[in-house]
C-alpha cells in the first residue's frame, strides 16, 4: 500500500471537520496540504438534521441541503468546495491505528497516512443496549441514530411500516426529538426513561414538566422511573416486544434507542493526556503533544468563564473548538497569538411547533417565568440559574431571535440578582435590560 503524506491531517468527517476545513481555507492552506479522514461516505454535514428534518414525513432534509457550515448562517460546503480548494476528502477510509509517536494512522484496508500536524475530531459514538449485554437488544428493527447511515434505516422502516407502535428508550434530547418526529409520521409513540423526569441533565423539574405535558396532549405515552431490561422478537428475528424493569411488556412495532453517547478517544489512549473522560486540551486546543490537537466532543478543555475544565457534547462547541484550534495552528506557524477560547455553554433544540435555547450553567438555583401552560396555544416561559447572587445560566422557550440574544447575554455578564422572587417577577424583562 502506498504511504500518504499530508502536512495537515484532520480524522474524523463530522460537523467539527467541516468547520476547520472552511477555516483552513480563510487561513490560506495550500492545495494539497490538508487532509480530512471520514469513515462516513458523504461530505461533512450539520449533524442536527438527523433527528428533525431529515425524518420529517413531508418536505424533509435531503443531502446537500445541511452540508456544513449552513447551521450557523454560512456558505453550504459542497463535495467539490474541498476539489476546488485542493482539500483531499478521504471518505469511506476507517483509521483504526493511530501512532502518534510516528505521526502514522493506518486505515482498515492498510494504508497509511503520515503528517505533521494531527486534529482529532473522531467525535462520538452512541451507546448501545448490546454493549450492556441487554437480552434481546440484538433484534432486528431496534435503532440507533449518529450518522447519516442510521437515519436512512429509520427512513426506510418509518415508510415501510407506515404506522404502529413505537418504543423510543430514553428521555434525553435524541429521545424527545425522535418521539416528536416518529408521532409526526403517525406512530404510536411511548417513551421510557429511567428518570423521575426528562432531559435530567438540563431541565429542572418545572421546565421537565411542561415538556411532559406537552408530548402527552401531542398523544406521546411517557412511561419514567424504568428501564428496558430485554426484548422478544418474531420468527424473522424482528422486535416485538419490550420488557421493563417493572414488569411491563409493550407491543412494539419499531425501537429508537438514545441512551447516551461515549468519545471515540481509543485510539489514542496511553499515547495523551486524558481528562473527564476526553482528551485533555489547554485553550487552544491543543494536546499534551505539541503537533496533535483535539476538539468538538473528544476534547476536555479550560472553560474560562468558570474555571475549571469539561468536555461538552454540541454541535456549537464542534463548530467553534474546530474553528479556534485551525486559528491556534496558523498563529503558532506565523508566531502570533490568538485570544484564548472563551466558550459560553449553548444548547437548544426543536420538536412539534416548540423551540427552546439554554445559554450558560445550570446550578444554583432555579426560577421559572412566563406561560408555562401545555394547553396554550403559544407557551412562553423560562428560568434562571441564580449562584451566589448572580444569574450564570437562562434558559427560554418559544423566544424570539432577539429574545434569546439577551439571555444569552446573561448567561455571558452574569449579572447580580436582588432576589428570586423579583427574578421570577421580572423574567425576560430582566434580560432586555442587561
Amino acid at each position: 500500500m502506498a504511504e500518504n503524506f499530508f502536512k495537515y491531517v484532520i480524522v474524523g468527517g463530522g460537523v467539527s471537520a467541516g468547520y476547520a476545513a472552511r477555516e483552513f481555507a480563510k487561513q490560506g492552506v495550500q492545495p494539497g496540504e490538508l487532509a480530512i479522514i471520514s469513515k462516513e461516505a458523504v461530505a461533512p454535514y450539520e449533524r442536527p438534521a438527523l433527528s428533525k428534518a431529515y425524518l420529517f414525513p413531508e418536505g424533509a432534509a435531503r443531502l446537500p441541503g445541511f452540508h456544513v457550515c449552513v447551521g450557523s448562517g454560512g456558505e453550504r460546503l459542497l463535495p467539490e468546495w474541498y476539489t476546488e480548494k485542493g482539500i483531499n476528502l478521504i471518505l469511506n477510509t476507517e483509521i483504526v491505528k493511530a501512532d502518534l509517536a510516528s505521526k502514522t494512522l493506518t486505515s482498515a484496508a492498510g494504508e497509511t497516512f503520515k503528517y505533521k500536524i494531527l486534529i482529532i475530531a473522531t467525535g462520538s459514538t452512541v451507546l448501545k443496549l448490546t454493549d450492556f449485554g441487554v437480552q434481546g437488544a440484538d433484534s432486528k428493527n431496534i435503532f440507533y441514530l449518529r450518522e447519516i447511515d442510521d437515519a436512512d434505516k429509520l427512513v426506510e422502516i418509518i415508510k415501510a411500516k407506515k404506522t404502529g407502535t413505537a418504543i423510543v428508550v430514553g428521555g434525553g434530547y435524541i429521545g424527545l426529538e425522535l418521539s416528536a418526529v416518529l408521532k409526526i409520521n403517525n406512530f404510536d409513540v411511548k417513551m421510557v426513561y429511567p428518570e423521575p423526569w426528562c432531559m435530567p441533565r438540563l431541565f429542572t423539574a418545572d421546565i421537565a414538566a411542561f415538556y411532559e405535558a406537552y408530548y402527552a396532549k401531542k398523544g406521546v405515552d411517557i412511561i419514567k422511573g424504568t428501564v428496558a431490561v430485554g426484548f422478544t422478537s418474531n420468527d424473522n428475528g424482528e422486535v416485538k416486544e419490550v420488557k421493563l424493569k417493572d414488569g411491563r411488556v409493550l407491543e412494539a412495532d419499531i425501537v429508537v434507542v438514545g441512551v447516551g453517547a461515549r468519545p471515540l478517544t481509543n485510539l489514542f489512549k496511553g499515547q495523551v493526556e486524558e481528562e473527564k473522560g476526553g482528551i485533555k486540551t489547554n485553550e487552544f486546543f491543543k494536546t499534551s503533544l505539541p503537533d496533535v490537537y483535539a476538539v468538538g466532543d473528544v476534547a476536555t478543555f479550560p472553560m474560562k468563564m468558570y474555571g475549571d475544565i469539561r468536555r461538552v457534547e454540541h454541535v456549537d462547541h464542534s463548530r467553534k473548538s474546530a474553528e479556534q484550534a485551525v486559528k491556534a495552528i496558523f498563529a503558532s506557524e506565523q508566531g502570533k497569538e490568538i485570544e484564548a477560547y472563551d466558550y459560553l455553554p449553548y444548547f437548544y433544540s426543536r420538536s412539534f411547533d416548540l423551540s427552546w435555547q439554554f445559554y450558560g450553567d445550570n446550578v444554583g438555583d432555579a426560577i421559572i417565568f412566563g406561560d408555562h401552560d401545555p394547553a396554550s396555544a403559544k407557551p412562553k416561559f423560562g428560568s434562571y440559574w441564580i449562584k451566589d447572587g448572580k444569574v450564570v445560566g437562562a434558559f427560554l422557550e418559544g423566544g424570539a431571535p432577539e429574545e434569546n440574544q439577551a439571555i444569552a447575554k446573561v448567561a455571558k455578564l452574569q449579572p447580580a440578582a436582588s432576589s428570586l422572587d423579583v427574578l421570577a417577577k421580572e423574567g425576560l424583562e430582566f434580560a432586555s435590560k442587561i
